[in-house]
């Protein structure tokens, strides 16, 4: 409960002096699983312009979030470590409701639209998007080497953290860094 209550206060100071935080101070919210939550030095534009598909098969970009802050994670319905953390993805995406952030979630590869749909509805989410990147276009552009792989990007389209496995989304941890991120927006 303190480890808690400490994480809670960090992250308000932060969002309270937003003109003083920085990246150092936000990677000091890390504890938990996102502990592999690694920060980039210099980040670097994500590709953007890459299609992949939703459910109807309609085209979309990554250029639709500008704005936001976007944690996209990368998954296929073969992967036990993504359905351990799809559930709290779709916990985290609750809880940032009506803030600048939006959970993205793609399954890369072969991923047949029923599978995904069986996937979720046995997992019991409902509000997460069903987007695929059928040939892996995107997932290749970006560097994603297996499975789960999140990566934060900011609202201009940079790629500032990444993490590999799975993680407590909806931790205290995660919560605190994504609220502190927007904080100092």
């Amino acid at each position: 409960m303190k480890l808690r209550s400490a994480i809670l206060y960090i992250a308000l100071a932060l969002s309270a002096n937003a003109a003083t935080a920085d990246m150092a101070q936000i990677e000091a919210l890390r504890t938990g699983d996102m502990k592999k939550l690694n920060f980039v030095a210099d980040p670097q534009p994500a590709p953007l312009d890459v299609t992949f598909v939703d459910e109807a098969d309609a085209p979309h970009q990554l250029a639709k979030f500008e704005g936001k802050y976007v944690v996209l994670n990368f998954w296929a319905t073969w992967c036990a470590p993504c359905r351990h953390e799809m559930p709290m993805l779709s916990n985290l995406a609750r809880e940032m409701e009506g803030q600048p952030v939006e959970v993205v979630t793609i399954a890369t590869g072969r991923n047949s639209l029923e599978g995904m749909k069986r996937f979720f509805a046995e997992i019991e989410v409902d509000n997460l998007p069903l987007y695929r990147d059928p040939k892996q276009l995107l997932a290749r552009q970006m560097a994603v080497l297996g499975l789960p792989i999140t990566v934060i990007l900011d609202p201009q389209g940079n790629e500032i953290a990444r993490l590999r496995g799975d993680a407590e989304w909806d931790s205290d941890s995660a919560i605190a860094i994504l609220n502190a991120l927007v904080g100092q927006s």
